[in-house]
Order: structure tokens, then C-alpha cells, then sequence
């Protein structure tokens, strides 16, 4: 697959004199020799084959809870997820689009996505090859545009929503890991890519989604014990994966 629609380098030149506070905006590394580049956003970009992929939208998160008679949110989750992707996007010029599962809350979710927001999906999709994986919370937006796979291997790599144990050159996402430090400001907490030399464990993309800290047992247990943590935000920040909790003092 071609590169033809990046029309900037990637990644962007680094800028002479940058000042050390800038922030990051991806943390490249290899996975089965391919490069790989973790954006800071959530989203990991594979430039060889001009291709993005996300995790676990969960389009509809707020409208849910009302529904299952929980707390209201403020319902722009939609909006703001749209915007972010729009943004990793225009940046990174992809020509396909892998949405790696659980991109609606459920199935209701789907169906009351708006009008609007459905519009702003096929202009995204527009001359890009776009892939719904499905998830555990839905069988696959299939009436959106696009392909519908329960999974999708595109060599060395394989994309999947739920990791298998003893899988290689994995991408995968379901369990929205996110990982705690300690800085110097104080605790530190937030949504990271896992990543090993088997296995790339994505952020959740969503909005409106909770997290499983990297030193739950699942997620300890299936990284290997060199396994590295990239945390989103402000800077793609690259540590060793967190292996204990990290709380504050009381």
C-alpha cells in the first residue's frame, strides 16, 4: 500500500534549538521489524503501510448510562472523539483506518449515533480504506461504511480487540491500560500503549472510558518482564511498564 496521500514526512523533522519542555508527540519504536509509532493521542501509526489505528471509541458511552439509569455526562464524547481522529488524520495523511473493536458501547449506541456525527464518519472515510474489528460490546458498526472483520491480519502484523495469549507481531486493544508514576508534580495517570516484542496492547481512544492499571495481574501477567508503557497526553512519555501500584499518601 502506498504512501502517496502522507504529504509531509514522517515523522515532522525535529526543530534545531527545541526546547527540552516541548512536548513529544509519539514514541517510535519495532515490532517484527516493522516501525511503529505511538501517538500521544492513543492512536499508533504504521507508516509503511500509511495506516492508523484506534481502540475502543465506545461511541455512545453517555447515552448508555442514562439509559441503564446512571449518572448523565456531558454527551460530546462523539464530537470530541471525531475531532481528535480528524486530527491524527490530517496529520499523519493515513490511507486505511483500522478501528480495533468496541467502537460503539453497545448496539443501541449504534443505532442512535446522529445524523451529523454519521456524515463527519463518511467524509473521514472518503478515498481511505476503513476496517471495523469487531469488539466485545459490539458486532460492528457494518452499515457505516467501510469493512467489517472479527479481525484482520495484515503481515508481519495481526489486529485483533482481545490479545491471545502466545500470539506474536499482535496489535491489539480491550483492556484500556493506562499507567501511574510518580513525578515530580505528583502522580502521574493515564491511558499508555503496552508494548513488548510479541505484542502492542492500545489505549482506549473513547472519551468517556475508564482504565485497568498496568500492574493488574492480566495485564502484568501477559507483558513481558521488559515490557515498556507509553503514556498519552500532553507528550507521548515513554517508561518501563508499571509493575505495583502507585498511590498517593494519605
Amino acid at each position: 500500500m502506498g504512501n502517496a496521500r502522507r504529504l509531509l514526512p514522517w515523522p515532522a523533522p525535529a526543530a534545531k534549538n527545541r526546547p527540552m519542555s516541548e512536548s513529544k508527540p509519539h514514541h517510535s519504536f519495532t515490532l517484527a521489524g516493522e516501525t511503529l509509532h505511538a501517538m500521544r493521542s492513543g492512536a499508533l501509526y504504521w507508516p509503511a503501510q500509511s495506516l492508523l489505528c484506534v481502540s475502543d471509541l465506545h461511541f455512545g458511552k453517555s447515552e448508555r448510562k442514562v439509559r441503564h439509569g446512571g449518572m448523565a455526562l456531558p454527551p460530546y464524547e462523539v464530537q470530541d472523539i471525531l475531532t481528535r481522529l480528524q486530527a491524527d488524520l490530517d496529520l499523519t495523511r493515513a490511507g486505511t483506518v483500522i478501528c480495533l473493536g468496541d467502537s460503539f458501547d453497545d448496539i443501541t449506541a449504534h443505532h442512535g449515533l446522529p445524523e451529523a456525527a454519521r456524515l463527519w464518519i463518511a467524509r473521514l472515510q472518503a478515498g481511505r480504506r476503513w476496517v471495523w474489528a469487531e469488539g466485545n460490546h459490539d458486532p460492528g458498526p457494518v452499515d457505516l461504511g467501510g469493512t467489517h472483520l472479527a479481525e484482520m491480519a495484515l503481515p508481519p502484523l495481526s489486529f485483533r480487540h482481545i490479545a491471545t495469549r502466545g500470539a506474536v507481531a499482535e496489535i491489539s486493544g480491550h483492556y484500556h491500560p493506562k499507567a501511574a508514576i510518580r513525578t515530580r508534580a505528583g502522580l502521574l495517570s493515564r491511558p499508555a500503549f503496552l508494548i513488548d516484542a510479541a505484542r502492542v496492547i492500545l489505549p482506549a481512544y473513547g472519551t468517556y472510558t475508564g482504565g485497568l492499571r498496568s500492574s493488574d495481574a492480566v495485564l502484568s501477567g501477559m507483558m513481558a518482564a521488559d515490557a515498556i508503557a507509553v503514556l498519552t497526553g500532553h507528550s507521548a512519555l515513554c517508561v518501563p511498564m508499571p509493575r505495583q501500584d502507585v498511590r498517593i499518601p494519605s
